[in-house]
């Protein structure tokens, strides 16, 4: 088993910075990668020339897009690496950073999620096997199914299941990174343009463009740059697991994430139902249900009727998905993982503004990629010693 985070030394969020997530338009992914960085650098007091490594989680931009963006910055020499790991590119940009600090290797790096809309590209349509469902069954089919198999197994409807938008919508109304930052009925979300099944068009996650930043430090790095330690935000996990074959009729993607939940609040001591905040990959509405439940925060197939009384509202016994979630903050693929940790930094520190859940001290951000592999970080207000 691979060893905890708890085994090495501590590491902390310094900085955070995004460019809203949006439709494709005519700016570069080099300014949307910069406005990003630069606010980070800006939010932690630092400069560039002090950033010992960047890993740059995108999907989509092709081959070396570091070193066109970052010149910019500075040709410092620092080691720079690029991550590919479909949506969860930028989770894993983020768990690089952290496990490169953590095992002193070190000091202060810099994760960076960036991307454009662009073709999609599967290894697997080369891999000289044929594929017998991706080519009949698209995503948002797939979900659809796992709706419809949802609602028929525990009596749930098509409006409870779409509560889940309206809430994220909502709270994306709030937050001026937001793709989508307009507050939709029960009434709108559900009179959408029908994409599969009983999910509309607003129950599925914009595909869009922007960039997020998070620069990660340890203790000694803290001091040496004279960061202030009280906006500092603890890592208390990282954790990154890939599917393995499941029962008849489970979904590869819940049991992912259900095992990589329990694994990352194990390495990080807690229970979920410590957690205040939970940033879920919900690019379908049906997803934060599944996953809500697969956290352990209800019991199975309680999840439409917890988020019905207000149980996952800002203000809420858990707040899931304060930024709006893929749904509405949107899902631009390379930056979304990173952004999810920019959201919950904010946060745990008390600056979310009109979204501040009261009282955040523990956060959990979660992420599934194709292939299928799912990341888990978990993070504190615990300030530096």
């Amino acid at each position: 088993m691979p060893k905890p985070l708890s085994d090495f030394r501590p590491v902390y969020v310094v900085g955070i910075g995004l460019h809203r997530y949006q439709s494709a338009s005519d700016t570069t992914y080099v300014q949307l990668g910069l406005t990003a960085i630069r606010e980070a650098l800006s939010d932690a007091g630092i400069t560039f020339s002090e950033i010992e490594s960047v890993y740059t989680g995108t999907a989509l931009l092709g081959m070396a897009p570091s070193r066109v963006m970052l010149r910019h910055l500075g040709a410092s020499g620092l080691p720079i690496t690029q991550i590919e790991n479909a949506s969860a590119s930028g989770s894993t940009a983020v768990r690089q950073a952290v496990l490169e600090v953590a095992s002193g290797v070190s000091e202060v790096s810099l994760a960076v999620g960036v991307d454009k809309p662009g073709r999609i590209n599967l290894a697997h349509n080369q891999a000289g096997v044929p594929d017998l469902v991706n080519e009949y069954v698209s995503p948002f089919t797939h979900f659809a199914l796992l709706a419809h198999e949802y609602m028929t197994r525990h009596g749930v409807t098509a409006e409870q299941v779409a509560q889940v938008a309206v809430k994220n919508y909502r709270n994306a109304s709030k937050n001026p990174y937001a793709h989508r930052q307009t507050a939709f009925s029960l009434e709108q979300v559900m009179s959408g343009p029908q994409i599969s099944g009983t999910l509309t068009k607003l129950q599925c996650c914009p595909i869009g463009e922007g960039a997020a930043a998070v620069i990660v430090a340890s203790e000694d790095g803290i001091r040496q740059l004279g960061i202030d330690p009280n906006r500092c935000i603890r890592f208390l996990s990282s954790t990154s697991r890939s599917e393995r074959v499941y029962g008849p009729g489970a979904d590869p993607d819940t049991e992912l994430t259900r095992e990589t939940l329990a694994m990352s609040c194990e390495e990080a001591s807690v229970s979920a139902m410590d957690l205040d905040i939970v940033e879920f990959h919900d690019g379908f509405s049906i997803e934060e249900l599944l996953y809500v439940e697969a956290l352990g925060v209800c019991p199975q197939g309680k999840g439409a009727e917890q988020l019905a009384r207000g149980d996952f509202d800002i203000g809420g016994r858990v707040a899931v998905n304060p930024s709006g979630g893929l749904l509405a903050m949107g899902h631009p693929i390379g930056p979304t993982g990173v952004g999810q940790i920019c959201e919950i930094t904010r946060q745990l520190r008390g600056e979310a503004g009109p979204r501040q859940h009261d009282g955040a001290q523990l956060g959990l951000a979660h992420m599934v990629g194709i292939g299928s592999v799912c990341l888990v970080h978990i993070l504190s207000n615990s300030n530096p010693a």
